[in-house]
């Protein structure tokens, strides 16, 4: 074992003094997950899975943390204070997974399988498989929780399902490999990866009513824990874009090398992000846009901040910090080489159910053109 860090070693010593946050990282390309300690900021703890996590979250009753391998088909359940590994269940292609706000679904989408699967939350009994076209991506819910909407990353839609009929209402066209989307303010607002914006949908009306820029590879969108500020990652311009979630104005654009991806807070309120190409994650002041790296694995993806109140000591686990484990992924699938990205403006056609598209109009003049190219072919290679 190596010698600890002092301020580790103090936190250990002096349990009272330490505010250290366990950081979860997935390396989706050395089937493993990074243990970060927040004081010290080192990597402390490596768990090896069986081969590709991409997406984790809690359980409804917060106890556990429960991670999808997707290349696996398992889902992984920690102990979010103590980073030990509870149980293992065997699962369908979990890529990206979450639960209903009134806690009754777990809804999961498989890239892969092309598949979006509706659990009963509490004993994830399945209640229903639906086949869509195609590569169904992430996730988000209605307040009321009665629809799920799922980005359609081959199909360049994004799609209503009704949770208790359970069955697709609508699809609309977004634009090229539609991939995160929320819920804010009445509107549903998607990254368009294969261009350079975000997509706001009025679900009411099931119409793509607007675009925003925010810069190329635009990928994923995340509320800040204060409610003032969304934070938008665009992976091949590789910037994190802060719009104002009332207006959807931008407020600061940061430079982060590396391909910002997944975003988690902590208590303290700094932006943990995950940086997709050069195996790092990134500590940011939200105040400064400062970013201070830290080394995990190859193809970091999602992340989770968990609070504890005393630092971790590092235990020896084979892949820390660097070795590559024999099942690990060669591509993960989410990365792997769609077609050239290209610009869109909202249009008023029609939804309709699962339809693949018609080619798209031009981004409006006003916005920087989102030319792929070389660079974006090279960056999903990777």
């Amino acid at each position: 074992m190596r010698l600890l860090p002092a301020a580790l070693a103090l936190a250990l010593v002096l349990p009272g003094l330490a505010r250290a946050n366990l950081v979860y990282v997935l390396n989706s390309a050395d089937a493993s997950i990074s243990v970060v300690d927040s004081i010290s900021r080192e990597e402390v703890r490596r768990i090896p899975v069986l081969r590709e996590v991409h997406h984790l979250i809690l359980t409804p009753d917060r106890r556990e943390l429960m991670v999808g391998d997707s290349g696996g088909n398992e889902l992984l359940f920690l102990d979010p204070a103590t980073a030990e590994v509870t149980r293992r269940e065997r699962f369908s292609n979990p890529y990206h997974m979450e639960h209903s706000p009134d806690g009754r679904y777990l809804v999961v989408t498989s890239l892969r399988r092309d598949q979006v699967d509706i659990y009963e939350a509490g004993s994830r009994t399945l209640l229903a498989r639906l086949k869509v076209p195609d590569k169904p991506s992430h996730l988000a819910f209605s307040p009321d929780s009665r629809f799920v909407y799922v980005t359609l990353q081959g199909a360049r839609r994004l799609m209503a399902i009704d949770l208790a009929e359970r069955k697709p209402v609508w699809s609309v066209e977004v634009g090229s490999q539609p991939a995160g989307v929320i819920w804010n303010n009445g509107r549903l607002l998607v990254g368009v990866m294969g261009s350079d914006y975000v997509a706001v949908v009025n679900p009411a009306e099931a119409r793509l009513e607007r675009t925003v820029f925010v810069g190329r590879g635009a990928h994923t969108i995340f509320p800040g824990p204060d409610g003032r500020a969304l934070y938008v990652t665009s992976r091949v311009d590789s910037r994190i874009t802060v719009l104002d979630p009332q207006t959807l104005e931008p407020k600061a654009r940061w430079d982060i090398p590396g391909g910002p991806d997944c975003i988690a807070f902590d208590p303290e309120g700094r932006l943990w992000v995950t940086l997709r190409w050069i195996a790092k994650i990134a500590v940011v002041d939200t105040a400064t846009g400062q970013a201070e790296t830290i080394p995990v694995g190859r193809s970091p993806h999602g992340i989770f901040v968990q609070p504890r109140r005393e630092a971790m000591a590092p235990a020896p686990t084979a892949g820390l910090p660097g070795s590559r484990p024999a099942t690990a992924a060669t591509e993960p699938e989410d990365l792997q080489t769609e077609a050239a990205a290209q610009p869109v403006r909202a249009t008023q056609a029609a939804p309709v159910p699962l339809a693949v598209p018609a080619a798209v109009t031009p981004h409006p003049a006003s916005h920087p053109p989102a030319e792929a190219g070389s660079f974006w072919r090279q960056w999903l290679r990777r």
